[in-house]
């Protein structure tokens, strides 16, 4: 008697290694999936000597630089997110918190300006919470949180307060 063999059977006795049960695969695919999630959280945590998380580079490349925007030369950190100035601040003081911070976070210490820039302009102000904040022209700088991209400048004008700045310190209201 002569036992019948499905074709399946067949071709995975000819072939055996590109038939591993899904069973077998699975913890392979679960280490490396593990090992990759590690992974990038070790370097999320590390940083890249570029920036100290706030989007101020802390490396070679200018911290605060000059961008071109519709409105002319804007200030922007080293990846090209546009800042503003609160005019509530009045040249001094950061005066924007709780929810106001949350949608306005504040800009953090500069080490270097780029092209462009009066590195007398440059200067700091500590918060309320003990965190310093750069200043340029004496102006406490915020980014706005709806500004995804580099270049965004959503935060323009809005309620009359917030306005990108120049290299001269000076709010852009136009």
């Amino acid at each position: 008697m002569t036992t019948r063999r499905s074709l399946t059977a067949v071709h995975r006795a000819a072939h055996p290694a590109r038939h591993v049960s899904s069973r077998t695969r699975r913890p392979a695919a679960r280490v490396l999936a593990s090992v990759a999630v590690v992974s990038s959280l070790f370097l999320a945590a590390c940083g890249d000597d570029e920036s100290d998380g706030d989007g101020a580079a802390s490396g070679g490349d200018a911290d605060l630089q000059l961008v071109s925007s519709d409105l002319g030369d804007v200030l922007a950190d080293a990846s090209g997110k546009v800042l503003y100035l609160f005019v509530p601040d009045a040249q001094g003081e950061s005066t924007c918190y709780d929810q106001c911070a949350a949608n306005w976070p504040a800009f953090g210490e500069i080490d270097a300006v780029g092209s462009g820039l009066d590195a007398s302009l440059l200067g700091t102000t500590t918060r309320t919470d003990g965190t310093v904040q750069a200043t340029y022209n004496g102006w406490p700088l915020y980014y706005y949180a709806g500004d995804a991209n580099p270049g965004d400048m959503l935060g323009q004008s809005l309620n009359d307060v917030w306005w990108v700045v120049d290299a001269a310190g000076e709010a852009v209201s136009s």
